[in-house]
């Protein structure tokens, strides 16, 4: 007998594939740095500095049944989901944050040879989960000022339309990340015309000048919006996201949805963010306020070209004259975190998450140090 080498069990598309590489908890990188994680100042993956609103603290410590399973379909958390979003519980699905939602849609839609379309730069998830599925990835590029460019992305839907590898899912991200900048409805709706699901992911769509297009589902079919209490709410540990999804999606994805995917702490801290939408649009508002004065701070550094127009809680910034890893190396050994990226489309680039105002004077201090 054939003595059997397990890996050639796996399937054969995953040794193609690399890890996703996220950002290092704070108690390791205090580890690493020698820095106690309360000096740290965390600008690196666009947390809400702030955290919850207080009744989400309340809430969460007055619970007394965490020995009991949640309810599998968070039905209370739908209905408070959806009388915010003015749309029907029934098409509101709420998932161990958004990412879990994005691996449900590249699992029901992917068949091996599939393909998505993708726009980098923009969240890297999207093009991770494709592959885990045996998906084939199209980078449509966006242009220089960063919006997506649409005559290429529907001349790639409608060549591959009626193939038996059809473009399946256009993603696209508004606020963009990690460039902050908002789709108008104009472009939304010319993409909505192509015949393939349109997913839009609104993670950070609170920080906008603009509103949600949660309920455009209502009047297209091909149309995904998704959505987090990550960033806004600042439950981003937690792991709390959803998804509004058309009535004849809802049936198949009660199918793949785990029964005890939210665990109660999300559910209640959702809850209690919910209940208090003033409390947390005032954070949100700070933010905002913050987002501005980084930016006009970030004009005094010279190396520093940061990118105007965000509509999200950072600020893309492109470094001049010198190495963005240095610089991001340089803040780092002085426990200030921002993200930088291994990527050609963002070559020399990093990402400053906005902080509180004190975080954001350490910052500009440092960069003009160096």
């Amino acid at each position: 007998m054939t003595e059997l080498d397990p890996a050639s069990l796996l399937n054969p598309h995953i040794a193609g594939i690399s890890e996703y590489s996220p950002i290092l908890p704070l108690d390791v990188l205090s580890e690493r740095l020698g820095i106690p994680v309360e000096k740290l100042i965390k600008l690196d993956a666009n947390e809400n500095p702030y955290g919850p609103v207080q009744a989400v603290r309340e809430a969460l410590a007055s619970y007394d049944h965490y020995h009991i399973y949640p309810d599998p379909q968070q039905d209370a958390l739908r209905q408070a989901l959806a009388a915010s979003m003015g749309v029907d519980t029934e098409n509101v699905l709420v998932g161990q944050g958004a990412d879990e939602l994005l691996d449900y849609l590249c699992r029901i839609f992917l068949s091996p040879g599939d393909a998505i379309v993708n726009t980098p730069p923009t969240f890297g998830m999207y093009s991770f989960d494709a592959k885990l599925q045996g998906g084939e990835v199209i980078d449509v590029a966006r242009d220089t000022k960063h919006n997506i460019d649409a005559r290429t992305i529907r001349a790639t839907v409608e060549s591959r339309a009626g193939s038996d590898h059809p473009v399946k899912l256009v993603f696209l991200t508004s606020p963009n990340n990690p460039t902050g900048n908002w789709m108008n409805d104009e472009v939304l709706m010319d993409m909505l015309s192509l015949p393939t699901m349109i997913v839009l992911d609104e993670a950070y769509v609170e920080f906008a000048d603009a509103e949600s297009r949660a309920d455009w589902v209502r009047r297209h079919d091909n149309l995904v919006v998704l959505r987090t209490f990550s960033k806004a709410a600042g439950i981003a540990g937690l792991r709390l996201g959803y998804g509004i999804f058309p009535d004849w999606l809802m049936s198949t994805l009660w199918k793949y949805k785990q029964p005890y995917n939210v665990n109660v702490a999300a559910s209640i801290a959702g809850l209690a963010s919910l209940a208090n939408p003033d409390q947390v649009k005032a954070i949100v508002e700070k933010l905002k306020a913050e987002r501005q004065r980084l930016y006009d701070l970030l004009g005094e550094v010279h190396f520093i070209d940061a990118v105007s127009g965000s509509q999200a809680n950072y600020v893309l910034c492109k470094v001049l004259g010198r190495g963005a890893l240095e610089v991001k190396q340089a803040l780092e050994k002085q426990g200030i975190l921002v993200r930088h990226y291994a990527k050609a489309e963002l070559e020399n680039y990093i990402r400053i998450s906005v902080g509180r105002p004190d975080q954001t004077d350490a910052l500009i201090s440092a960069l003009k140090a160096l």
